[in-house]
């Protein structure tokens, strides 16, 4: 009596949902839209993969083209159901369009996942994701969805007029991570397309993009927490009190990044200027909200905070030009021709692939009679200072000392003469 009492309403419930006549229409429905969605996604992916292909230096942009295009059909599924579950809601009792809904909610949820794991860089975030999706929606394909939703709702404390619960906390930390990761993805995009403006200068081509990303932000943000309930006024206590702490504990922070905004402002530095401050000289690879990359001739990569390009004197080789000026000092030996040296110095420094002919021929002149040798300074120009200098400057001297030696001008070397003298014995008379 007791199995029976089991079975029949297993057996009810077989024949009023699995066995009904409706669950073969719904069943029908998906096959066909499983179908039709299969060629949609035949007809539209190679124009997209196309597409695809142009995009050029904007990765982000690219990810997303490519987590979306190879799930068309799924996306095309999700409209099918999405529309099939609309008229059947329209037209029919819940007990007819169970199998669409369950359909419907299976394949958004595996397109959401599939495509977030693969725009996703990071494993780990990537998992967490795919776990927490998962597990909503196994409480949500069990009914308990409610119960726990209620149960977090419940554990609840008042700070004055604002409720402030585990589940409000919960959507504000949900929202608030997946609407910022979506406004940092849209505003790396978004910096992509100002970086490839040739319009632009490339300082302000990097102030555009921080402004880009800092207002998505914190937009995001906002609607982050009017999303969940939260009155923003209710914040003033909270943000003085932040204010404060910034004021306090933050005046690097804070001054690094009031500093790389006045920096982008006045145009001082730009991504590939050749600058040096201190003991640093090397060309600039990126601006950043707090400082500044900048990478020596060695490869080590210098983080110096923004600051310090606004309280100490800073050396831009390409602020205003490109082109800078070498000296190289030498001397030859005074049997040598002076206006022979000047002459074969000249063709010399001309014929250096580095050498800047085209803005100003290199030019030397003889600055003194020396100790040991007549002194020339040989004076060039170059348009690529990132590139080096002491290796351009060392390429210059070899030339120069290859053509000496062919046209028999000697340089001279410092020569010293030691003379060695033999004491001489004083003869002393004898005594007495």
């Amino acid at each position: 009596m007791d199995f029976m009492q089991i079975v029949r309403p297993l057996e009810i419930w077989f024949r009023t949902f699995v066995f009904s006549e409706w669950t073969f229409y719904q069943l029908g429905i998906i096959a066909v839209g499983y179908v039709f969605a299969s060629f949609v996604a035949s007809k539209i992916e190679p124009a997209m993969e196309t597409r695809a292909r142009r995009i050029k230096g904007n990765p982000d942009l690219l990810r997303v083209v490519i987590a979306f295009m190879r799930r068309l059909k799924w996306l095309s599924l999700i409209v099918w159901l999405w529309l099939a579950n609309i008229i059947l809601t329209q037209n029919t009792w819940p007990s007819q369009r169970w199998l669409v809904s369950t359909a419907l909610t299976l394949a958004a949820t595996w397109f959401v996942i599939s495509v977030l794991t693969k725009i996703i860089r990071n494993p780990t975030l990537s998992r967490v994701v795919a776990i927490v999706s998962w597990g909503y929606l196994a409480l949500y394909a069990t009914g308990l969805d409610g119960p726990v939703l209620s149960t977090l709702d419940g554990a609840a404390v008042n700070l004055g007029a604002m409720r402030l619960s585990l589940l409000i906390i919960v959507k504000v930390v949900v929202l608030t991570i997946a609407l910022i990761w979506v406004a940092v993805l849209v505003g790396n995009v978004l910096s992509h397309w100002v970086q490839r403006s040739g319009d632009l200068s490339p300082s302000f081509k990097v102030l555009i993009s921080k402004v880009i990303k800092i207002v998505l932000i914190l937009i995001a943000g906002a609607i982050a927490l009017s999303a969940t309930g939260i009155d923003l006024t209710a914040l003033t206590v909270f943000s003085g009190a932040v204010g404060v702490g910034i004021g306090f504990g933050l005046q690097k922070v804070v001054s690094n990044f009031i500093s790389g905004i006045i920096i982008l402002l006045d145009k001082s530095i730009k991504p590939g200027d050749t600058i040096t401050l201190g003991d640093t000289f090397g060309s600039i690879r990126d601006l950043r909200a707090r400082f500044v990359s900048v990478i020596t001739r060695d490869g080590k990569e210098y983080l110096i905070p923004n600051e310090d390009f606004i309280s100490q004197q800073v050396v831009n080789w390409s602020f205003s030009s490109d082109y800078v000026r070498i000296d190289v000092d030498f001397g030859t030996s005074y049997a040598s021709d002076p206006h022979e040296v000047v002459r074969i110095a000249i063709e010399t420094a001309s014929a250096v692939p580095r050498v800047a002919n085209d803005y100003k021929t290199p030019v030397c002149w003889m600055t003194a009679f020396g100790a040991s040798s007549l002194d020339f300074r040989l004076r060039f120009w170059i348009s690529d200072p990132a590139n080096g200098l002491t290796n351009v400057r060392g390429q210059v001297l070899m030339a120069l000392w290859d053509a000496f030696k062919e046209a028999g001008i000697s340089i001279p070397f410092p020569h010293r003469e030691i003379i060695m003298k033999t004491p001489v014995e004083i003869q002393r008379p004898p005594r007495g």
